[in-house]
């Protein structure tokens, strides 16, 4: 149909809006929008609103954009105008000259007008971007309540992605300093919060308002009244939208008042901002509990590097960035979901890992999986659009939607493809999947969809093919009308063709047709070793732009022929638009076959992706028993960076010995070998290989660190007051089967109060089952293993070296992890060596350091009687490990016994005679 000359190009910066959608910036950070009702003596049925100057009290004040030039308006009805918060004390402030620091004053209803739906897909994207760096493409909207009185830290949380049909309900209770909300909450990325208007009353917040406003200060705040906070019109909310599929989730919320008052206000606002309504029956609604997954704060997974490298935002330096391999963005969204909340329930994880294994042996299976996988769009933003009703009809409505059918044709078709490649699987995972996808209704809709939709439609990319696409997307004989205004569009787009190439032969230069979505067609020529008459373009040609020796520009006739277009695409989609309206009221009773598609697509993508990883790196499947134990463990993002294999250390802590110190000097290793343990522990927990020989893992509910030794500026923290505060956070909410890592405590303040803070802390951490590794300066706190048997000394080995020639002698890092206390003395002083300190004060520093250490290191030699205690202590918790873990065979299990007994005689005989012992034997 179209002229092979014809190319498309990218759209120009200065044309990239969306017909009728302007990208409005959702607020200033740390802001909170209030809105309030309109008046109710306006004559019309609808009320348009807009940003006004005048303090007449009625309409609804939106924040500027980041120029101050554009407003935005909107058409919304007056009950859902009336939802949001009422400011009482804004508009004395506004008349004064004076802006409420977080509120916006009420503006004045603008001019009366009309405004196209808002989708998701445009606004709420685009804005994420310009209100908040922090939050580029989040797309996710929470609602917070917490109870009050008596029920004072009980949260309810509603939360839902624009891009995603899926509500989201959790309740807890959380502590006074609310550190499951904040990680929740981290874990969202969320675009915008609503909160009561009672929750930041005149500029007085409750303490959970003041604490989210201090951690997201980048994300827009609205305050709505807390009346719509409605526990009973949540349930019947969550009632009508429901899918049956999900259903269950009802009975689940039913007495979970706060998550379905948070729902009730969520769903209200969503309703009023995108100017469309979920349809009935159509919503994934889904119940999280803070019990089912490990919780890893905020500032552990900063620490930890988990989703973003803390040196540069774009690094790809990251456990994320190790193993993310997706091809589907609902697989990466549920890898990093996975990362930042990894699985408690070993089956659980064990179904995944067998899956992993399955993949990795089966070779036709995995790239099978991953061809198939590798096609599909987005299928949860899908959802979200077909599941929407808009309010108001316009062009752009229509064209989206015919987009969207072709979308959901494309994807449909797929799914035979995918079930062939599941047909023959083995692991339970994969057998469910399989199972799933054969449900007949993903066959009813493709059949339902060929019957209106021609059988050769599909999505490609680039907006002229796309274009083409939905131009011929319905069959042909369907509607009479729709088969003229095509007729009309090819002569159009054929005429254009014609003009181009006779314009070319008048000026005997090389022309040629092309296409983007913000010029429409237009010319395009290319200048090489040919000369312009005159030196110049001639002055027919206008909106003439340059790039090299490439010009774009068009011509009188050629804008004509594009309105004409316009105008016979418009009818086209108009036409179309109906014929698929009809087309999805008959499917759309089965649409939500769609979520299962969507659970299994991403499912399978990040198992795939987690496989991929394996085969890049020498991953071992984990066990999970009650011991951490990693032979030969490598750290993942490391081994990333080097493009080879570090060095790799062994780790055994077990509920015997739940509590090791690490020394040794600075740049040894230590801090780089406490993050490995952690970024191995979440690994297993998310159901992946690790990278060790062997691995042995128990399954953490809490994973916390104490790393780095920064200011924080923000919350006006000393380095020492920080430290303070992450310990006591660690203290209040440390478990029996939480991780901790701690890496340098106390070095913010004098060596007398740090040792004391530490020795203390780790007195009281020790008394836990937790497992800790405690890595330190203080040699002092090496003496703790003589007095308590569960303690183990651990160091990382240096090896001097001296010049032959020279006589000078330097320290090699060899980075491996040995037994007992660093016997290393001043190595503060060798790091001082390498700089350009004067060798005058490193001498006179040395001689300082050696009296101070004379006095200060006393040996403590623990008595007879304590080794022997430690000796029983060890040989106890070993044999019951064994009998707890063992699959050896009884002749291995003999020889094992045998040497513990010979360790146990060995560690008495070490320890000497006991004054106290009894020398009668039975």
């Amino acid at each position: 149909m179209f002229s092979s000359s014809t190319d498309e190009v990218g759209d120009t910066p200065e044309c990239r809006e969306t017909w009728g959608v302007s990208p409005m910036d959702r607020s200033e950070p740390n802001e909170t929008t209030s809105y309030c009702p309109p008046s109710t003596s306006s004559s019309s049925s609808h009320q348009s609103l807009g940003e006004g100057n005048s303090s007449s009290g009625h309409g609804l004040s939106l924040p500027r954009m980041a120029s101050g030039q554009l407003h935005h308006s909107y058409t919304l009805d007056r009950t859902s105008s009336s939802l949001l918060a009422t400011t009482s004390d804004s508009s004395s402030l506004r008349s004064r000259g004076v802006t409420p620091k977080l509120r916006r004053t009420p503006g004045s209803a603008g001019a009366p007008g009309t405004h196209p739906a808002r989708t998701p897909l445009t606004d709420h994207t685009v804005t994420s971007c310009s209100s908040a760096t922090s939050t580029c493409g989040a797309s996710v909207i929470v609602a917070v309540v917490e109870g009050r009185g008596l029920a004072r830290g009980e949260i309810g949380i509603a939360s839902l992605n624009l891009k995603c049909p899926e509500l989201i309900l959790s309740q807890f209770a959380d502590t006074g300093a609310y550190a499951k909300v904040i990680t929740k909450m981290h874990i969202l990325v969320p675009l915008e919060i609503l909160m009561p208007d009672t929750a930041s009353e005149k500029g007085k917040g409750t303490k959970l308002f003041n604490l989210i406003t201090e951690n997201f200060p980048g994300v827009a705040f609205t305050a709505i009244q807390r009346k719509y906070f409605n526990e009973r019109k949540g349930l019947e909310y969550i009632q009508q939208l429901c899918a049956p599929e999900f259903g269950t989730v009802v009975m689940e919320v039913q007495t979970k008042y706060y998550c379905l008052a948070a729902a009730a206000a969520l769903l209200k606002y969503l309703e009023f901002i995108q100017n469309s309504v979920y349809a009935a029956k159509s919503l994934k609604v889904t119940f999280k509990g803070s019990e089912q997954t490990a919780m890893i704060d905020s500032a552990s997974a900063t620490n930890l590097e988990l989703v973003v490298n803390n040196r540069d935002h774009r690094s790809e330096h990251t456990l994320l960035g190790v193993l993310n391999h997706t091809k589907t963005p609902g697989g990466a969204r549920r890898l990093r979901s996975n990362i930042l909340e990894p699985l408690v329930d070993v089956d659980t994880i064990n179904i995944r890992l067998d899956t992993i294994q399955e993949l990795l042996q089966d070779e036709e299976l995995f790239f099978g999986l991953k061809n198939a996988i590798g096609h599909f769009l987005d299928i949860d933003q899908l959802l979200s659009v077909l599941v929407q009703i808009p309010k108001q009809e316009t062009i752009q409505v229509a064209e989206a939607k015919i987009t969207h059918v072709i979308q959901l044709k494309h994807t449909l078709d797929l799914v035979p493809r995918l079930r062939l490649v599941l047909k023959n699987c083995k692991t339970a995972l994969l057998k469910a999947y399989s199972t799933s996808l054969e449900d007949n209704r993903f066959d009813m809709i493709l059949a339902q969809i060929k019957t209106v939709i021609n059988e050769d439609t599909t999505y490609l990319k680039g907006s002229l093919n796309m274009r083409t696409q939905k131009c011929y997307a319905v069959r042909p004989n369907i509607n009479e009308f729709l088969d003229i205004a095509r007729r009309a569009y090819t002569e159009i787009v054929d005429d254009i063709a014609g003009l181009v190439n006779q314009t070319g032969e008048k000026y005997g230069l090389p022309m040629r047709t092309s296409f983007s979505t913000a010029r429409g067609f237009f010319i395009q020529m290319k200048l090489e070793g040919v000369v312009l008459p005159q030196g110049r373009l001639p002055p027919e040609f206008i909106k003439v732009t340059k790039h090299k020796n490439n010009y774009g520009f068009t011509i009188a006739d050629l804008m004509k022929m594009n309105d004409r277009c316009d105008e016979a695409l418009r009818e086209i989609f108009h036409m179309s638009y109906v014929v698929t309206c009809q087309l999805l009221s008959t499917v759309h009773e089965h649409i939500h076959c769609l979520y299962k598609l969507s659970d299994a697509v991403s499912m399978l993508d990040m198992l795939l992706s987690l496989a991929n990883a394996c085969t890049i790196s020498d991953y071992v499947r984990p066990e999970f028993t009650d011991t951490l134990a990693i032979k030969q463990g490598r750290h993942p993002i490391l081994e990333r960076i080097v493009g080879q294999q570090p060095i790799s250390n062994n780790s055994y802590i077990s509920e015997g010995s739940n509590f090791v110190i690490i020394t040794g000097p600075n740049m040894s290793g230590k801090s780089t070998y406490l993050k490995q343990v952690a970024l191995c522990q979440i690994m297993a927990q998310i159901g992946s290989f690790v990278p060790a020989e062997y691995a042995s893992f128990r399954v953490a509910d809490q994973i916390f660190t104490r790393i780095g030794v920064d200011d924080d500026f923000e919350t006006n923290s000393s380095t020492f007051m920080l430290e303070m505060k992450e310990i006591a956070y660690i203290i209040h909410n440390v478990s029996d089967r939480s991780l901790i890592i701690i890496d340098e405590l106390g070095r913010g303040t004098s060596a007398e109060e740090g040792i004391g803070i530490c020795h203390t802390v780790c007195e009281f951490l020790l008394s836990l089952k937790a497992f800790t590794l405690f890595a330190t300066h203080y040699l002092e706190l090496c003496h703790l293993e003589s007095l308590y048997p569960n303690v183990e000394n651990q160091h990382m080995e240096v090896q001097h070296t001296r010049s032959g020639d020279t006589g000078a002698e330097s320290v090699v890092y060899t980075y491996l992890l040995n037994r007992g206390c660093s016997e290393e003395r001043h190595y503060g002083l060798r790091a001082a060596e390498m700089t350009a300190l004067p060798s005058n004060i490193i001498q006179e520093s040395k001689i300082i350091a050696s009296k101070v250490s004379q006095q200060l290191l006393a040996k403590h030699h623990s008595d007879p009687e304590t080794q022997r205690q430690r000796a029983v202590y060890h040989l106890a918790t070993r044999l019951m490990q064994t009998a707890r873990n063992s699959r050896l065979d009884p002749e291995s299990l003999r020889m094992y016994l045998k040497g513990l007994k010979k360790q146990y005689e060995a560690e008495l005989q070490a320890a000497g005679p006991s004054e106290s012992m009894d020398t009668e034997e039975e």
